[in-house]
């Protein structure tokens, strides 16, 4: 019999927000899969569910996922990681590939899932969701997302002046992600606008790095990439 291959999200820091159900997978899975640092230091992912987890009690599965934009190489690694997934499945064994956030909203799980499809689809698949960043963040600074018939929009925050001045003009609340490497840009955008007081800026919400910034001082600084911006009009 084939295991199931559970697409885990652990929160977005605080190892409190993990949701019952994902603990009780975390407990109940054969292997844990979840991203591995080059360097050796624990991920982000990794260091969610270290409370709940005894390394010694399943297979733990640390894989190293490549940051670039080429399709070619992207491709390479995630079927990699899903023939390696198969290897333990095919066993009978019960997978949870853990995620901060959400495994559905930009992760990666969503690229082995789509390979799994693919290249194994006697494979059964399960989506445990989570408590993304975005949610984290809007908690931590009280601030409402949406309200009644107000429009809410999530970008991948991008060096392009306009279309992110197009966003904020054309939406009510706005979470811009990966902000960290732009953030002279949007502040500038910002500043144009006359909304930096409405603009808010945490790296790692709820976690213990957690950072809450003062979007004027931000200028020139660099960031951690688990930065985002949250500009409420």
């Amino acid at each position: 019999m084939i295991g199931t291959l559970y697409g885990v999200g652990v929160g977005p820091g605080d190892p409190e927000l993990v949701t019952v159900k994902a603990y009780r997978i975390l407990k109940e899975a054969h292997a844990v899969c979840y991203p591995k640092k080059r360097k050796g230091s624990k991920s982000y992912a990794q260091q969610i569910i270290d409370v709940y987890i005894n390394p010694h009690e399943k297979d733990m599965l640390g894989l190293i996922f490549p940051m670039t934009k080429d399709e070619t190489i992207l491709k390479r690694e995630w079927t990699k990681t899903a023939n390696l997934l198969w290897e333990k499945l095919r066993e009978g064994k019960d997978v949870a590939f853990v995620t901060e956030g959400d495994p559905l909203l930009y992760s990666t799980f969503i690229h082995v899932m789509n390979i799994m499809r693919e290249k194994y689809p006697e494979v059964n698949i399960n989506i445990v969701p989570g408590i993304s960043s975005i949610n984290g963040a809007s908690a931590q600074l009280k601030i409402p997302l949406a309200d009644g018939d107000e429009h809410v929009a999530i970008i991948p925050a991008r060096d392009d002046y306009e279309t992110m001045k197009k966003a904020i003009l054309e939406n009510d609340c706005i979470i811009f992600l990966k902000v960290a490497k732009v953030i002279d840009l949007m502040i500038e955008i910002l500043d144009e606008l006359q909304l930096l007081h409405k603009a808010h800026v945490v790296t790692k919400a709820t976690s213990k790095e957690e950072i809450v910034w003062n979007v004027k001082e931000l200028k020139g600084m660099e960031l951690e990439y688990l930065t985002l911006m949250v500009v409420r009009k």
